[in-house]
């Protein structure tokens, strides 16, 4: 018998390909303030995720909540302009249900952004970061379900979970267009509240370059799919314990949008390169 998860995956699916979502060859993720991508799409289908099955719906309010179908860079591509995070109350399932319906879709690369705040110090506000690791204290796992090895291996390896070949690929663009872009660890927590100052001490001491509320689920089951993945993080504030000021979310959805049209290029340039 088929786990749930795998029923409600084809019943998506099969909703979307009705609807002309038809072999889409790359999945993009847009993070909190990032929503700009989209107006590099040339659309050709839309669906809002309150109409598409089993799909959650997006309650944050600067998050759109709808599945975008179209080209760019001259691939297929199906983005998600609004993403699901475990403080809005889902499951882990729930937030990564829509990496699994893409791949059931048939996209062979994964791109995934996020706005996060910078521990690093040698990192600024408005900056980017290639992600090349993540720490996840987020508390749950995306594959802790029963069935779930009906779907891919239980025990998934995440020696090297994102692609190295997609992350070199964006540091060379970066190095091109002159656009500053870290390498560093992101560390994945729950939220909705932002850290204390000992957090931000505790998450410095662990290893990690940047914090965020997202990602880490999505990335783990990419893995499980074995589905390339690569990931940026534009920093929007600076989580420096010892000088920290109070941060106000439009403040941070303004820094991401400020160094949104960098990450869009970065993005529409390695789509244009990717060979499927």
């Amino acid at each position: 018998m088929k786990p749930k998860l795998i029923q409600q995956v084809q019943q998506a699916q099969s909703f979307l390909e009705e609807r002309g979502f038809i072999k889409p060859e790359i999945g993009i993720v847009l993070g909190t303030g990032l929503g700009e991508l989209v107006d590099a799409v040339h659309i050709k289908k839309e669906a809002h995720y309150t109409t598409i099955p089993h799909f959650p719906t997006a309650t944050v309010e600067f998050h759109q909540g709808k599945l975008i179908y179209g080209e760019l860079g001259g691939k297929t591509v199906v983005v998600m302009q609004g993403r699901f995070h475990l403080y809005e109350g889902y499951t882990p399932e729930e937030v990564t249900f829509p990496v699994r319906v893409m791949h059931a879709l048939g996209i062979k690369r994964l791109l995934v952004s996020n706005a996060s705040g910078a521990l690093n110090l040698d990192f600024k506000k408005g900056e980017m970061m290639l992600i090349n690791d993540h720490i996840n204290l987020q508390g749950s796992s995306p594959l802790a379900f029963k069935g779930v090895d009906q779907m891919g291996d239980r025990f998934v390896d995440l020696n090297t979970p994102y692609d190295p070949e997609m992350s070199a690929a964006l540091l060379s663009i970066a190095s091109e267009l002159r656009i500053k872009l870290h390498q560093g660890v992101y560390v994945g927590v729950r939220g909705p509240e932002l850290e204390t100052k000992a957090e931000y001490r505790y998450l410095r001491l662990i290893g990690a370059d940047a914090v965020g509320m997202s990602t880490v689920p999505e990335i783990i089951v990419a893995n499980h799919l074995r589905l390339p993945v690569a990931a940026v993080s534009v920093l929007t504030d600076e989580c420096d314990p010892d000088n920290l000021a109070p941060v106000d979310i439009s403040d941070i959805i303004a820094s991401a949008k400020k160094a949104e049209p960098q990450m869009v290029e970065l993005f529409k340039i390695l789509i244009e390169r990717l060979s499927l």
